[in-house]
């Protein structure tokens, strides 16, 4: 812990002794500007997830363009992250924290007008802009204010934050789209509490003065590995429908994809500044959080953002209904933060929690994978209970023990690493994921559809639009739909269950590591008063 600077003199020509690091009551106040930024941006970010079948039939859109609207918003979210975090090294944290929450709002904002389907995706793709900022940030400030050892329960009030976001937007979502008000005011609630987010950040987030770096962006880097990604995630969502797996546009983009990383790769090393340090990569523990965190990525984003269209068009929910009915998945993830985050300050010990974890993740995804459209909504809320459990006890732990690893000079390039790859795995999740259940879907369609004597055409079928009222639809027709819907979802979760088994094999082999004692601003302080000492 560092000492009282009150005795160190200010030699002359230097600048005056650093402030004390914060008090407890300092920290609460700060964290609370924080966790309101985070909440916010999730609460932008769920509050149209109960209502997106409806948004997109509405707005004419198909399952390829369903599944856009939010791998639009991760594809940005991925790319901005690391460079959010390389900023974060070099400039003041505080205002980047506020310009990605005005980014994330006003473009949520926008998306409420949208006249058009590509309109909502372009939209959504800003808005990742600015929760690529949030997700990085918020990490690496809780890191600035409170040790490695603390930061365990107060990541679990971070989680209870989360949860009650996760819980809120799509209950508040389901509850304004079944409204008079219409789904378009559902991105319209956040902006008064991102007004008051940015007040409480300005008020309460004072953190002392670093030494000035030269900010010295790697724009190139930048570029190389947007391109990378999203040649990548147009490939997964485009082969098997579009174009055959084996074809000439797979090579182009693949080859494009690798191109692009490699040269990535060679930009980096040359950088002055890189967007991503390749000697973080020699980090044992920041490489297996790397891949853990991809991994679970994936089952998360990949298989939770679909659950609506099994809620809504396998089961015949409201939106409010779905909302009500993924309350489990969100409870699993508040109590794993609260309980598991103490659990982890008082012992200093994370790594059984986080295998423990990967174990539940894996069996919940195949729990999931055997749901039928006449499955007990009670068996499923257990497994995604599960769920919850499981993403709560690996998500912030990952980064809890790769930020205990790291400089904290480097303390926003390695946790916005860990997060970009998190975003990455996510969005080619979604994009794969739903690719897969999208020819599912349409195969199952065509097939059932014709049993009847009904033209797929006259469904949709040969589009793939999203019916907009099962309601609406003979009992034998709607009976093909339901099962289609359902029999697609579950077998993306199934492909999902090797990703969770590749989460828990990268956290079996992570080496524990006791949990320092001091926070990113206490380092600080410490190699300045040292460095006046060696002054004077």
């Amino acid at each position: 812990m560092s000492q009282p600077t009150t005795g160190v003199p200010a030699a002359a020509g230097t600048a005056a002794p650093p402030a004390p690091a914060m008090t407890r009551r300092e920290v609460l106040e700060a964290l609370s500007g924080i966790m309101l930024g985070v909440f916010v941006s999730l609460l932008a970010t769920t509050i149209v997830s109960t209502s997106l079948p409806q948004i997109v039939a509405e707005l004419h859109g198909s399952q390829h363009s369903y599944t856009w609207v939010v791998t639009a918003m991760l594809l940005t979210m991925t790319i901005s992250t690391p460079l959010w975090g390389k900023l974060a090294d070099l400039t003041n944290r505080k205002v980047l924290m506020q310009v990605a929450l005005a980014v994330t709002v006003v473009s949520a904002a926008a998306a409420g007008l949208s006249q058009n389907i590509e309109m909502l995706i372009g939209f959504r793709a800003l808005q990742g802009i600015g929760a690529g900022g949030l997700t990085a940030l918020a990490t690496v400030l809780m890191a600035d204010i409170i040790s490695p050892r603390e930061r365990g329960k107060y990541m679990g009030l971070m989680g209870g934050v989360m949860a009650v976001a996760q819980i809120g937007g799509p209950l508040l979502g389901g509850v304004i789209t079944d409204s008079a008000l219409g789904w378009r005011w559902t991105f319209f609630v956040g902006v008064p509490f991102a007004v008051a987010a940015f007040v409480v950040l300005q008020k309460t987030l004072h953190l002392p003065a670093r030494d000035k770096r030269v900010v010295k962006i790697d724009y190139a880097g930048a570029v190389l590995i947007a391109v990378a990604v999203a040649l990548l995630l147009l490939w997964v969502t485009f082969a098997g429908d579009q174009f055959e797996w084996a074809s000439w546009q797979t090579g182009a983009m693949v080859g494009g994809a690798v191109v692009a990383l490699l040269a990535a790769g060679l930009v980096e090393r040359a950088a002055a500044e890189p967007i991503i340090p390749l000697h973080l990569f020699k980090n044992r523990t920041f490489v297996l959080a790397v891949v853990g965190s991809a991994s679970v990525g994936v089952a998360m984003f990949g298989t939770a953002v679909f659950l609506s269209q099994y809620f809504q068009l396998a089961r015949g929910k409201t939106p409010t209904e779905s909302g009500l009915l993924t309350i489990p998945m969100v409870v699993g993830t508040m109590l794993a933060g609260l309980v598991l985050g103490r659990i982890i300050s008082n012992t200093g010990r994370y790594k059984a929690i986080m295998v423990s974890g990967a174990a539940v993740l894996t069996l919940s995804l195949f729990g999931l994978s055997t749901i039928e459209v006449d499955t007990s909504f009670v068996l499923i809320s257990v497994y995604l209970f599960g769920l919850g459990l499981s993403v709560g006890a690996l998500m912030q732990n990952l980064v809890l023990a790769t930020q205990n690893t790291l400089d904290v000079h480097e303390m926003g390039a390695g946790t916005s690493g860990v997060a970009f790859f998190r975003s990455l795995g996510g969005a080619i999740g979604v994009s794969a994921l739903g690719a897969v259940m999208a020819a599912k879907i349409k195969t199952d369609l065509t097939t059932g559809l014709a049993e009847l004597g009904v033209p797929a055409s006259a469904m949709g079928g040969e589009s793939g639009a999203i019916p907009s009222d099962l309601s609406a639809l003979p009992d034998a027709v709607r009976g093909v739909i339901e099962s289609a819907y359902s029999d697609g979802i579950t077998t993306i979760f199934l492909y999902a269950v090797p990703m969770a088994v590749i989460s828990l094999i990268a956290v079996l082999f992570i080496k524990e590591i006791p949990l320092g004692q001091r926070s990113g601003i206490e380092q600080v302080l410490d190699e300045q008063r040292e460095e006046q000492a060696q002054v004077a």
